[in-house]
């Protein structure tokens, strides 16, 4: 595997070997204690929130944000279409069941199909719970339009902002909005903890019982004692210590991600038929983190699909991905409501990821851009 070009491995450093030895010497083996302490104020403090709670997972602080909604079972949660399962399995974790929504030419969820699916279920003497929001590949949603259509339906967001630390909507961090926003700190994310993720909030009540469900819901007295069902949610001290070290290196982490997203595009505006996938930044501070960077392949005009892209790569042993498979026409999910018009099944057959890592030195993507434009009809 030495030669070969991953998409996002993770980006470590002597900064995160030494946090981890200096977690390790403390003593705090076990669960929690101070690098998480520091670890959700520095979060809270960068996310553009009161409060955040780290958590072992992105998925698992998408349960709880919905949890603590009142989510269960009977209910119905709108979202994305396009997105990672871990969305959608959130959801049915809960008991609910997810209402899939199309995205718009941008690639994220349209507002216009949002709208209407929660016309078509009123219409129909039905009411969605809530809205769950997902930030797409860095990308953040139309924060303003969606808080529109959610208070005129009386309805509380969730921001799936796993794909976006360090993205900007109008100048605020992505994490800023909804009721409680989610991150995910995976091992291919923008910044890892090898596992984990967090819930932010600016509610000291929902940071309370995030903590509260997340610990096993134990009770604070003396022995072990249970009212409800939790689960065993939280991060270690241990990996807190590394979030900690990535998070102080996010800014260059994102600097070297955009610069890679700025060479797929200058590669794009010379092959017709070939654009990169998702808005571009705005003059009002919507900006979004590169995390990872995908073309969309007109197949009429470039000359190649985007399966014969991806092919081409894997010979030269690079690897690339599809855009996400869309949840509506999942297996697992065919018997469950959606509002969609194709475009997402048309980004999905037409996209490709490629590597954007910030690991990633400028000579490796150069091989990434030399093998493109080495397809017999993406030369011009």
């Amino acid at each position: 595997m030495a030669d070969r070009i991953l998409l996002s491995p993770p980006d470590v450093t002597d900064a995160e070997e030494q946090a981890l030895i200096r977690a390790f010497r403390t003593g705090w083996i076990a669960p929690l204690g101070p690098e998480v302490d520091a670890f959700e104020q520095e979060l809270a403090e960068f996310g553009g929130r009161r409060h955040a709670v780290a958590l072992s997972s992105g998925t698992a602080a998408l349960h709880l944000a919905l949890l603590n909604l009142g989510v269960g079972p009977g209910d119905l949660v709108v979202t994305s279409t396009m997105t990672f399962a871990a969305t959608t399995n959130a959801i049915i974790y809960t008991g609910a069941d997810p209402v899939f929504v199309d995205s718009d030419e941008t690639g994220l969820i349209s507002p216009v199909l949002l709208k209407k699916a929660l016309q078509d279920l009123e219409r129909e003497g039905r009411s969605a719970s809530a809205i769950l929001t997902v930030d797409l590949l860095g990308h953040t949603v139309d924060h303003d339009r969606i808080g529109e259509i959610a208070r005129a339906h009386g309805l509380p967001v969730v921001s799936d902002a796993a794909e976006s630390q360090g993205a900007t909507y109008r100048g605020r961090p992505s994490t800023a909005f909804g009721d409680s926003a989610v991150l995910s700190f995976n091992g291919n994310k923008i910044m890892t903890t090898s596992g984990g993720g967090a819930l932010l909030t600016d509610d000291p009540e929902v940071a309370a019982r995030t903590r509260y469900l997340a610990t096993q819901a134990r009770r604070p007295v003396a022995h072990y004692e249970h009212t409800e069902i939790g689960f065993n949610y939280r991060l270690s001290n241990i990996l807190a210590a590394l979030g900690r070290a990535q998070l102080e290196r996010l800014p260059s982490m994102l600097e070297r991600r955009r610069e890679i997203r700025a060479a797929y595009t200058r590669l794009a505006e010379s092959i017709p038929g070939l654009t990169v996938f998702g808005p571009e930044d705005t003059a009002d501070g919507t900006r979004g983190n590169c995390w990872l960077t995908s073309v969309v392949v007109d197949p009429d005009v470039a000359g190649f699909t985007a399966v014969q892209l991806r092919d081409h790569l894997q010979k030269d042993d690079i690897e690339s991905r599809p855009l996400w498979k869309p949840m509506h026409l999942q297996p697992v999910h065919e018997h469950h409501r959606a509002t969609v018009d194709g475009t997402s099944e048309c980004f999905f057959q037409n996209g490709v990821t490629l590597p954007s890592g910030s690991v990633h030195r400028p000579e490796t993507i150069d091989r990434v851009l030399d093998s493109i434009s080495q397809l017999p009809t993406a030369s011009r």
